[in-house]
């Protein structure tokens, strides 16, 4: 049956021809074909046998490539050193300021913790229940909220009443409403018709039951079963709303080797503020990281119902932004307490945490340092109530902000207060939108002891030049933050007002920059007109490169994606696209308000090119100058202007001084006129301006050789005095003395021309500010005659004045419209006593001042703010 089935294959197929094993063809029959099943068996074997032949072969060429590349050696590519933000000051700190991130941390990147749970999983039940089943693998965020690590968060509140500062406040109240009531009823103080014992006790006792409603709106109830909870709902409800939220794990292992050095130390976190969910997150991420939580000073305009007991079970103690109910008179039991809680807080073992701010920043660019708490925090230090503490700088930014913007409060209208009804409307608006990438950055905890040694050693008045003097913050006297709440003496206040200013400077150093703020502020100094996407790219990653190594960016990728998403983001209200000429061309939206709120996402970069911008813009007013003087055409011999050295110096001090409330350009330790010299310098190194290399004689070159011989043979010899005294020998009629004062040395600056679009760049980037301050002192012609105006209504004269430049095209620049920028600048005026701040039964009043009560007083004012305006 068989060999009947193969002939009728044979049949219907026809012949063809086995190929043989060893090569060759042959003919299993005349016609080629199979006759017989036995035939057809062996050729089904012979294939079997060739196919395995060939497995074998490939088994036995893999092995041998296997061995070859096992023996061939092994190229070892470490990833890039990533730069390390956010270092303590070797000079202010110098034990604790020693890198505390290993080559290997260096290499690490930031996480998203929402999709990282450290106590939940696999892992978790390997450690602790090997061989067990673990239900954290399928409720990871549950897992995570019930294993995280308890600490012991003991109350202190019924320790504040009865402590001897409390009792001598409330005393000292008494008997000044004694004093009060005399004063009213106008009665001697010898006058025996008023009982005062009994009018004592009754006041006395009034103050005690204020004091005991006082700690209780204050305290914190800080509980591990609610921050637990806080923990999953976070989990839950943030992937919502953000895409993630970026932190980096080696910052969490120095936070925890400062831990285990110091074990018994408090630990201070002082972040700048942003948002309302700035120290919900900071808690947040220490909880899930087994640190101890802190307790957090929030303003009372958040103890609202529901939300406000959340808070102060979260750790949350509220505190008036206003400690003095009335102008001129201390309230000394609210001082009293709030010190004395702080206090016990400590001593019990709390980390504390603060927003060394104040407020939330209106404008994207750091505000001034409030010293209020931290002078509460160095005087338990002195007074020995803790040994020492760790100072934690955090830096905070999000791709898009989660509280809206603040453009209402820019453009002079007052702030919404918080309520149950907004924040609940506000919270359902938030799970509604897409906020993008938040990023928290712990900077090095430094010992504040130490850093106290340093700076008392280093006596650091001698570190300050005059201009530097000028540029210290003086404390607000109606803001909580600015109030000293200690009666400390002016060096220790200049002290804490040191700190204050190194820890804003090195946070706003250490903010990671993100998408929305690198396009924003190319729109807005570079491409304010729009350009197309290719433009962009390039622009961004020249951006890039020149933040590399110094600011570490929140973001990854090709540059064409960056724009593509940081533009989808902001939306079209801020950021419009649309097609030309077959490509994507991007441009911001200029009208107000939307400019003011895209200027909040640039002005994060602002305070890194600020320096920058200062010199360039200096730069430009003295060549104006100088083509003006020559009578020169600028665009035709705009390369052969050059300027003095000495004379831009000078001009960039004075600039720095109109500024001083706008920007911390440098470190406390540093002389700012050695910062601007840097700065200079590496402006000439990247050919945006340019100065000749000094060229020296044969006897100055041996002069410096015999110099540095004599210095490496351990003799002490200032290199700078043999400067000095060959530089009269090298050019001896170089010296002149410029418009600003200053004798200019014989270097000259010149303008390279293939430059000229990053002058222009640089300039812009504080051409805003100083238009504001243009029509600020503008302004005040109106309080001319003796004229005094309630300040408010002052800044909103000017916030019109401002725009009305803006909508005639004298400012280009919308986001000049500015409350904030406005107050720094009368704060200004008020230092150079132009104007006076005075307050009348609680209103502030502005007015001008002798000899600067004049029209041509006035004049000069506008004409020397003026002068830093770019044409």
């Amino acid at each position: 049956m068989v060999d009947i089935i193969s002939n009728r294959v044979q049949e219907a197929y026809g012949s063809f021809r086995m190929p043989s094993m060893f090569g060759q063809g042959t003919d299993t029959q005349q016609n080629g074909g199979f006759s017989t099943y036995s035939m057809l068996k062996r050729f089904g074997e012979a294939g079997r046998r060739q196919r395995q032949l060939n497995v074998d072969h490939e088994r036995m060429v893999r092995q041998q490539s296997l061995f070859h590349i096992k023996e061939m050696p092994i190229t070892h590519v470490e990833p890039e050193l990533k730069p390390i933000p956010g270092l303590a000051c070797p000079y202010c700190s110098p034990t604790e300021s020693r890198p505390q991130l290993d080559a290997d941390d260096r290499r690490r990147s930031a996480i998203d913790i929402l999709r990282v749970t450290t106590h939940a999983g696999e892992q978790y039940a390997r450690v602790n229940n090997p061989g067990k089943f673990d239900w954290g693998v399928w409720c990871p965020h549950l897992a995570q909220a019930t294993r995280v690590r308890r600490f012991s968060y003991p109350q202190v509140a019924g320790a504040v009443l009865p402590d001897e500062r409390v009792q001598e406040a409330l005393d000292t109240a008494a008997k000044e409403s004694i004093n009060d009531k005399r004063t009213e009823l106008g009665l001697a103080e010898n006058d025996e018709s008023f009982d005062e014992d009994s009018y004592y006790s009754a006041m006395l006792r009034n103050h005690e039951r204020r004091a005991e409603k006082i700690l209780v709106g204050m305290r914190s109830k800080i509980s591990n079963l609610v921050l637990r909870i806080t923990s999953w709902v976070l989990y839950k409800l943030l992937p919502c709303f953000m895409s993630g939220v970026a932190a980096h794990p080696a910052q969490i292992d120095m936070i925890k080797r400062a831990i285990e050095k110091h074990p018994d130390v408090p630990l201070i976190f002082l972040p700048l503020h942003r948002s309302h969910l700035d120290y919900i997150m900071v808690s947040f991420i220490l909880l899930n990281n087994d640190i101890k939580c802190p307790l957090v000073a929030g303003g009372d305009n958040l103890r609202i119902p529901v939300f406000g007991s959340i808070l102060r079970y979260d750790g949350a103690f509220f505190i008036k932004r206003k400690i003095d109910p009335l102008t001129g008179k201390k309230d000394h039991v609210y001082r009293a307490i709030l010190h004395t809680y702080l206090q016990k807080c400590l001593t019990a073992g709390h980390n504390v945490e603060f927003f060394i701010e104040g407020g939330r920043t209106r404008t994207g660019k750091p505000c001034m340092p409030k010293s209020g708490i931290l002078s509460v925090i160095v005087d338990a230090f002195n007074d020995k109530s803790i040994a020492d503490a760790l100072i934690v700088p955090v830096s905070i930014n999000y791709e898009k902000l989660v509280d809206g913007n603040f453009v209402r409060e820019q453009l002079g209208q007052k702030k919404i207060p918080e309520s149950f009804a907004s924040a609940a409307s506000a919270i359902m608006k938030v799970l509604k939108a897409r906020y993008g990438l938040m990023r928290i950055d712990f900077n090095e905890p430094f010992s504040l002891s130490e850093l106290i040694k340093s700076l008392r050693k280093s006596d650091m008045r001698d570190n300050y030049t005059p201009e530097m003097r000028r540029l210290q913050h003086k404390p607000s006297s109606s803001s909580l933050f600015g109030t000293d709440v200690v009666q400390e003496e002016q060096d220790q206040r200049q002290l804490i007002d040191n700190i204050a200013r190194h820890v804003v400077y090195d946070s706003a150093r250490a903010t990671s920059v993100m998408t929305t703020n690198a396009l924003a502020f190319l729109l807005l100094n570079r491409f304010r007109d729009g350009a197309p996407l290719s433009l962009l790219v390039e622009a961004l990653d020249e951006l890039r490169a020149v933040l590399s190594g110094v600011r570490d960016l929140g973001f990854t990728g090709s540059s064409e994606d960056v724009v593509r998403y940081a533009a989808d983001l902001l939306g079209p209200g801020l950021v419009t696209k649309e097609m030309r000429n077959g490509q994507l061309f991007v441009k911001p939206v200029v009208m107000i308000p939307n400019v003011i709120e895209l200027s909040y996402y640039s002005n994060c970069l602002i305070p890194h090119f600020a320096l920058e911008s200062i010199v360039v813009t200096c730069a430009g007013l003295l060549k104006r100058e100088a083509e003006r003087n020559s009578n020169t055409d600028r665009h035709d011999h705009a390369d052969e202007v050059t300027i003095g050295r000495g004379a831009l110096l000078a001009a960039c001090m004075e600039f720095a001084e109109l500024l001083m409330y706008e920007f911390i350009l440098c470190k406390p330790c540093q002389k700012l006129e050695a910062v601007l010299e840097n700065t200079l310098q590496e402006l000439c190194m990247r050919d945006i301006l340019a100065q000749p290399e000094p060229e020296f004689t044969e006897e100055q070159l041996m002069a410096r050789k015999l110099a540095h011989n004599l210095q490496c043979d351990g003799l002490d010899v200032d290199d700078e005095e043999l400067d000095d005294y060959f530089d009269d020998q090298q050019q001896p009629n170089s010296s002149t003395t410029g418009r600003y004062g200053a004798e200019e040395d014989d270097t000259r600056i010149h303008f390279p021309a293939e430059k000229h679009c990053n002058r222009l760049v640089l300039e812009s980037v504080l051409a805003p500010f100083t238009n504001t301050y243009s029509a600020v002192a503008s302004s005040l012609h109106q309080l001319l005659d003796g004229n005094s105006i309630v300040e408010s209504e002052f800044i909103r004269l000017c916030i019109k004045e401002i725009s009305a430049r803006v909508e005639m095209g004298d400012c280009k620049y919308g986001e000049s419209i500015s409350t904030d920028t406005v107050r720094n600048c009368l704060k200004v005026f008020q230092k150079r006593s132009y104007i006076e701040i005075t307050n009348n039964n609680g209103v502030r009043l502005v007015s001008l001042q002798p000899p600067y009560d004049t029209m041509a007083e006035l004049q000069s004012i506008v004409q020397q703010v003026h002068t830093f305006v770019p044409v």
